[in-house]
């Protein structure tokens, strides 16, 4: 139960920390390749991995390469779908993994009794969060968005598998490695310029939104189980909002706060459970 708490806990960390990315990378590709973003901020996230790359345990690299291939299409399609879309339809469409982890774990056979309740709740509660009738129909930037929430529900499902088979920070590692390795063809082909970067904004993306929330992620999964991972997830939005009214002075609707408090509602139904 200790290990299933500080999990929680960190889960919780990293969906504040993600809170703060979609206003950071819509902003970013707006001055800079999708591809070049990824594969930077992901180089500078591999340097806070080096003293692990020499020791990594037997049979990491096949997990960890797998993993890597998921982010890499979960972040390439979250950027490009950033420079179609709004920040919270982005935000919105992303969190369909809620449903999709259970999902996908349903038709293997697993048993997932009163997740389906907390994960319909949830996303029901991101679609009040991000609501807008000012913005247009769906778009292109909407099509690639859902890609993301497809391949980051396989990322979650299959992390939770290699998290318990290995310590964390060499998976995390390895992910970070190849997932720098992966993109780098995308870069070359997408061409490199270098005039016009926004570093701040990379190095925010690299440090914080890569280096540590992978790490947040790998380990808080070792005992959290995915589909309730998934739930708590989707106060990812509920930060970002958070941030937006602090920050900027944006306010929150009705509909906002409604969908805000079935959010929290849907993470302490999703804490209830047995974790095992």
């Amino acid at each position: 139960m200790r290990g299933y708490a500080l999990g929680l806990l960190a889960l919780n960390l990293l969906t504040l920390l993600w809170g703060t990315t979609f206003v950071v990378v819509k902003g970013a590709v707006g001055e800079m390749t999708p591809s070049l973003l990824v594969f930077l901020r992901f180089l500078l996230a591999s340097l806070f991995f080096l003293p692990w790359a020499f020791r990594l345990p037997k049979g990491v690299w096949g997990p960890g390469m797998e993993l890597a291939f998921w982010l890499l299409l979960g972040y390439a399609s979250q950027a490009i779908g950033l420079m179609h879309t709004s920040a919270s339809r982005s935000a919105f469409i992303t969190a369909l993994n809620v449903v999709l982890v259970p999902l996908i774990l349903g038709l293997v056979g697993r048993r997932l009794g009163g997740v389906w309740l907390a994960a319909l709740l949830a996303f029901l509660g991101v679609g009040f969060l991000s609501y807008d009738p000012r913005q247009p129909p769906l778009n292109v930037g909407d099509l690639w968005t859902l890609l993301t929430a497809f391949t980051y529900a396989l990322y979650i499902v299959r992390l939770e598998v290699h998290a318990k088979a290995f310590p964390s920070l060499p998976l995390t590692a390895v992910q970070i490695f190849g997932t720098a390795l992966l993109a780098l063809p995308w870069a070359l082909w997408e061409g490199v310029r270098w005039e016009g970067i926004p570093w701040g904004a990379v190095f925010y993306l690299g440090v914080v939104a890569t280096a540590l929330t992978t790490w947040l992620q790998t380990w808080g999964q070792r005992y959290v189980p995915a589909p309730q991972a998934a739930i708590l997830y989707t106060m990812e939005p509920v930060w970002a909002t958070l941030f937006a009214f602090a920050v900027l002075g944006e306010r929150l609707g009705f509909l906002g706060g409604l969908g805000a408090f079935l959010v929290v509602l849907a993470t302490f139904q999703a804490i209830r459970r047995s974790p095992a």
